[in-house]
């Protein structure tokens, strides 16, 4: 089945508790449930990432950020080639030294706010994923991969470097030694090899791309919100950190979601031998 088959596209839901769609130019947007769906929409040239779709991301992220009802998001590419090919080499070439700085902090930002948003969100990389498409994915919170997706970080091939975070998560994910060859040799791996070293958490079939992005959503979502939350929280910022730091922000992380709502309702539930009802509270 063709990936192009499964992914969200304009036409209408038939779920009956989908939200309107944001409009914005270069990003598709729906909420299906407790699931945004947000989708880089350039497939003519491969979802390439310029200025405007930077912007659009953003706009797109803060919705779904602000919207109580998401619980989670899956982000894809549309069509059935690429998740984010790289940059928009066409703006690129014609930017300046500031010009390229500026849209590094961009780039950058966004991708901050994609790993901070305090709900998981689910890369659906349905092929290529290189350049400003890789480091997107690794702002993610996991990554799952068809077949055929291919990874890099070929910056070094236009004379430039990693500038939307590649050099900073890649080194976290996958070490720094696998890293460094994959920036400094410019190479593309396969799926298969992005997961062997740790970069994509699970391989599926195209067909099953998005079904299996949303399974891990709901099953993320059957569990407290702030617990959720608080759990990003103190994994992103404890890697920030040292050990024993990391351990300290644990600790202040689990005393406050020992004083919420859900907290009390997860542990009377276990002891009761009921499913918890969960509240954000």
């Amino acid at each position: 089945m063709s990936t192009s088959a499964i992914l969200p596209s304009p036409a209408a839901s038939t779920d009956v508790s989908a939200a309107p769609a944001l409009t914005l130019a270069n990003v598709f947007y729906e909420r299906r449930g407790t699931i945004a769906h947000v989708t880089v929409n350039r497939p003519r040239v491969l979802n390439a990432l310029n200025t405007a779709t930077w912007q659009d991301l953003r706009t797109a992220f803060e919705h779904a950020k602000s919207d109580a009802t998401v619980r989670g998001i899956i982000l894809a590419g549309a069509g059935d080639k690429a998740f984010i090919a790289g940059a928009d080499i066409s703006e690129l070439a014609r930017a300046t030294a500031v010009d390229a700085e500026r849209s590094s902090r961009i780039g950058q930002q966004v991708l901050d706010l994609i790993e901070n948003l305090g709900k998981p969100v689910v890369a659906a990389i349905n092929g290529f994923a290189l350049g400003g498409g890789c480091e997107t994915a690794m702002a993610c919170t996991i990554r799952i991969a068809v077949e055929h997706a291919k990874f890099g970080q070929p910056e070094v091939k236009l004379g430039l470097i990693p500038g939307g975070g590649g050099t900073q998560r890649l080194p976290r994910l996958v070490g720094k030694g696998r890293a460094l060859q994959l920036i400094l040799s410019g190479g593309i791996i396969s799926a298969q090899e992005a997961h062997r070293i740790g970069l994509v958490n699970e391989i599926v079939p195209a067909s099953d791309l998005i079904p299996r992005a949303e399974a891990i959503l709901n099953e993320i979502a059957a569990n407290a919100p702030l617990a959720i939350r608080f759990a990003l929280d103190a994994t992103n910022k404890g890697s920030e950190t040292s050990q024993s730091e990391g351990l300290a922000l644990e600790a202040s992380y689990f005393g406050l979601c020992a004083g919420t709502e859900d907290k009390k309702e997860g542990t009377s539930a276990f002891l009761e031998k009921r499913a918890p009802q969960f509240h954000g509270r």
